[in-house]
This record gives C-alpha cells, structure tokens and sequence, in this order.
C-alpha cells in the first residue's frame, strides 16, 4: 500500500530534518564525547531514523552486543546500515562512492563509516590496518562481502580479503540475516539496485506503509577446524555465505 502525496512530503519533510540533527550531533557534539556515548546516540538516532521512514525492525537470534564482533550480512539498501546500527553501532565497511551521496553519505561518514577506494592497489591491505584499529579498540565492525546490492531473496559471492583482519586477531564472526518485508511478505520494494538513484529509492520507500525488517543473528562462527587449526579467510567466507543463505 502506498501513502498518499500530502503524507509521503510530511515524511520526507522528517527525514531530511532528522538526518540534519545527525550531521549537527556528528559536526558538534560527537568531537567532545566518549566512544560509548557516541554509539549510544548513533543507535538511538538509527532506531528513529527508521521508525520515520515507516520501516519496523524485527530482531531474532543472540547479537554480540559487548566487544570486538565482525558482523558479516546479505545487502540489499542503504537502509541495512542504519537497521544494524539501530543494534549496536558499527563501523561500517563501504564503498567509497557512498561518501558522495548527499547527506546520507555525509552522515555515515561522519559517524564513523570506513570508505574502501576499490581498484586501489593497497586498498584492502589499508583497510585492514583500519578495521584491526576498531577491533583493538573493542568495536564491531560491520561488513557487506558481496559488496554490491541485491534485490534480497539470493546471495552474491563474498569476497574473502576483509575477513582476514577478524581471522587474524581471532574476534568472533557473525552472520546476520536481512528480510526484506512489506505487509508481512518477502518483498524488493526497498532494494537499491541497478542504477536507480538514491532520491528514487527513498521516494519509494516513504511512499509505503508495512514495510520492515526481520534481522536473525546467527551464532558465530567456529574459527577452527575439528583438528584444532585454524580456519583459513576463504573458509570463514564461505561458511559466512552458507549459514546466511541457508536462513534467507
């Protein structure tokens, strides 16, 4: 079901306000306050965030809510980021071209999202260095190894490189499941896909009511083999993409 014009202005209308509050908390507010206020505050304002988009969050399973965590999920929006953090608050791993969005790009960016420039020729290994920093500091890092969008009901192929700072510095990894819904069925209506443009998606989604979001966090992964040996980044990957496609 669709709102009618006057009620999708009201709530774009919110939205832009709203995400202007973040850039001012992030501008102002975020240099002069701890870590864990921050993360506070990014989850509060997500939750709402997505409440004025009309988007329910529907959680399920044990999320890794205290300590290094690298939380590895299927991508079909812009709106994954900000469901994960509504959970606890991430350092996202994105491509760079989100910086370029406007305002959410700035957002994310000031909160704290870690930007890979891909074709670069260390880009993995720079991130790298970037994500075990988070993890030292005991954050989750959240990660989208597909790294492209899909409508929701299939998974991409993962790439395995950015697995290997968790691998490394043995922090747990967690697979987590994102469902698209809308009036209570599977739907691609919020999928960002193809070469639609950020302003279209949002239109559209506002534009709905009974959209949500079922989020299933799976246990974490072994990070050993039966015989003791630890697992290699390829196996992480791909025991990431099976235990999420074998949910989805």
């Amino acid at each position: 079901m669709l709102l009618k014009l006057p009620l999708i202005l009201v709530r774009l209308v919110i939205v832009v306000l709203w995400i202007f509050s973040g850039l001012f908390c992030v501008a102002l507010i975020f240099p002069f306050i701890s870590r864990r206020a921050r993360a506070h505050i990014n989850r509060a304002w997500s939750r709402r965030l997505m409440a004025f988009c009309g988007i329910r969050i529907r959680v399920s399973g044990r999320p890794l809510l205290t300590g290094p965590a690298l939380w590895v999920a299927n991508h079909v929006s812009w709106i994954d980021i900000f469901v994960l953090n509504s959970v606890r608050a991430n350092a996202f791993i994105a491509k760079s071209e989100i910086r370029r969005w406007p305002l959410i790009g700035w957002l994310v960016a000031g909160a704290g999202t870690l930007f890979i420039e891909r074709g670069q020729r260390n880009a993995v290994q720079a991130m790298a260095e970037l994500v075990r920093a988070r993890f030292d500091q005991g954050e989750a890092v959240g990660l989208f190894p597909e790294g492209t969008t899909s409508e929701g009901e299939t998974v991409q192929p993962f790439h395995a490189s950015l697995f290997e700072p968790a691998r490394a510095a043995g922090v747990p990894v967690q697979p987590v499941v994102l469902r698209f819904l809308h009036q209570g069925r599977r739907s691609a209506l919020a999928a960002f896909v193809g070469e639609e443009t950020l302003a279209a998606n949002l239109w559209r989604v506002l534009g709905a009511t009974g959209l949500a979001v079922e989020v299933e966090f799976i246990d974490p992964l072994p990070m050993q083999r039966a015989d003791g040996t630890p697992l290699s980044r390829p196996e992480l990957s791909r025991h990431a993409r099976e235990a999420i496609v074998a949910r989805l």
